[in-house]
């Protein structure tokens, strides 16, 4: 494996290259563009396939041995053993796009032997980028970040509420939401599992959930977060997976306390 001098520089430009492919977008909810997906009103565009095609093709010509998990392609999950595997999801937040909120980014996991060992997050719209090597830290913009310190009365919360399940899991997700709101300051929703997970690493919100996401999701987050000096699990407490879909908490050692004794009362894995 390349050194992380060499996988940063490689991997910076071709996230912010791809990004302008996302800037460039004209039109993405027309019906010429999407493409859907099982699951309710679950979407991707020309863009999400466009992003993907550009970053798997360029990251081959840097590295040869790389193997990939995207969102908008068939997957294996025996590659997650390899030593280079890629997970990518190249428009976290795609409604959102679909939309033009300016809430959507590129998310990239580096996968070694079946452990995160690098993660990368990009909001091209406001030119943030958040990263981490395994056992080096979290930075955003290539400053160090931490996770706050804020008390839960003063904690800014953000949620997913698996938008794709609306029959089975809407009412689990806004009761806890409904709670852990009468527990902090305040709580919103961006449409982006991956932002979410970069704002607590970079301190701006305070603890997150989601009852079900899909890896390319959360593998960049769940390293960023963890070097950030955050704690990332599923609902149960147990370590998130990366061969298939998992719940996640994720917050402060302040924050996450609360968020796993909620999650017991709303777990609907049980």
């Amino acid at each position: 494996m390349r050194t992380h001098a060499e996988i940063y520089e490689v991997i910076e430009k071709l996230m912010r290259e791809a990004g302008k492919i996302i800037l460039s977008a004209h039109d993405p909810d027309s019906d010429r563009s999407l493409h859907v997906k099982p699951g309710t009103q679950n979407f991707a565009t020309d863009y999400d396939i466009a992003v993907q095609n550009f970053l798997i093709e360029n990251i081959k010509n840097s590295f040869p041995e790389a193997l990939f998990i995207a969102e908008e392609k068939d997957n294996d999950s025996d590659v997650l053993r390899g030593e280079m595997c890629f997970i990518i999801d190249p428009i976290d937040g795609t409604n959102c796009f679909m939309h033009n909120c300016h809430m959507s980014c590129i998310s990239i996991g580096i996968v070694s032997h079946g452990d995160v060992v690098f993660g990368a997050i990009y909001n091209p719209y406001t030119g943030d980028l958040v990263h981490a090597f395994k056992g080096e830290g979290a930075y955003v913009n290539g400053r160090p970040t931490h996770v706050s310190e804020r008390p839960m009365e003063r904690a800014m919360a953000v949620f997913g509420p698996s938008p794709y399940y609306k029959d089975t899991l809407s009412k689990a997700s806004f009761d806890m939401a409904r709670e852990l709101f009468c527990r902090c300051v305040d709580i919103h929703r961006t449409g982006s599992a991956a932002i979410d997970l970069a704002s607590i690493a970079s301190g701006s919100c305070d603890c997150f959930f989601e009852l079900i996401l899909q890896p390319w999701d959360y593998a960049a987050g769940k390293l960023i977060i963890e070097e950030a000096g955050g704690i990332i699990t599923a609902m149960d407490g147990s370590p998130v997976t990366l061969d298939k879909p998992s719940s996640i908490i994720a917050g402060t050692p302040v924050t996450y306390p609360v968020l796993l004794e909620l999650a017991k009362k709303y777990n609907p894995w049980h």
